[in-house]
């Protein structure tokens, strides 16, 4: 049986037969679409990086704790930009077992903010908060659950009142001590754990108008200008206008 026209007969050497192996150039063709998939999954990965605002935000805050400003770590990933505070020479980001941030934590975050503060009125910023593996129960909080979900909310509110980021583009959540990055089984690694990490998400928000509608992508960008009324005419100088007649 012949093949029908435009495709190619199974007799021809193109053509990899059942239980033979495939020509050489399928594996160079199969290498070459790996190879391109791997170079897109990189360009998305990387697709926070390429933020000019965020990777100058990363970088502020990079060389506050190179000073010994802060102790955490900075990183970008697809996901977006990941700020991780940890607890630094003793001093305690919140009360054993509570959830009031002390001066140690708004100190912090006073630094942060001017790094921030661009980032926050353009993407969905999240806090995250972190206990250690040490269980708890008071007449609070009845696991590390709720008490890292009530210290996020506690550092949010502090954002959104005393520093004037936008409510709308803030969250909170708590992990507990479900997230170590370090062990529980000395001092130095509980104080790691217990920490605060503040994540830009790396898409940006929509803008809306006053009545939560979306904006098309060209008013968004661009407010409008407001256009001044036109001004009335100056009077004709006529001596047989109404308004220039002398008044008898």
């Amino acid at each position: 049986m012949r093949a029908p026209k435009g495709f190619i007969d199974e007799s021809d050497p193109k053509v990899a037969k059942v239980g033979h192996p495939a020509p050489a150039w399928v594996v160079c063709y199969a290498d070459l679409m790996t190879e391109l998939v791997c170079f897109f999954v990189i360009l998305y990965a990387l697709s926070a990086a390429l933020n000019k605002n965020v990777q100058n935000a990363a970088q502020q805050v990079k060389e506050m704790m190179e000073k010994g400003q802060m102790k955490g770590e900075v990183k970008i990933d697809k996901e977006g930009l990941k700020i991780s505070i940890e607890e630094q020479g003793g001093a305690s980001f919140f009360g054993s077992g509570a959830a009031e941030p002390t001066q140690e934590i708004d100190g912090k975050l006073a630094l942060l903010t001017p790094a921030l503060a661009k980032l926050a009125t353009e993407h969905e910023i999240l806090v995250e908060g972190h206990t250690d593996g040490q269980a708890i129960h008071n007449d609070y909080f009845d696991s590390n659950w709720e008490l890292s979900t009530a210290r996020a909310t506690s550092v949010a509110r502090l954002l959104i009142e005393k520093y004037n980021m936008p409510a709308k583009n803030i969250g909170a959540v708590g992990y507990g001590g479900n997230r170590p990055i370090a062990t529980n089984d000395t001092p130095e690694g509980r104080a790691k754990n217990r920490r605060v990490v503040i994540f830009v998400k790396s898409s940006s928000i929509k803008k809306t108008d006053k009545d939560g509608k979306a904006l098309p992508p060209e008013a968004a960008a661009v407010p409008p200008v407001p256009v001044e009324a036109p001004k009335p005419a100056a009077p004709a100088d006529n001596p047989d206008s109404p308004s220039t007649a002398p008044a008898e």
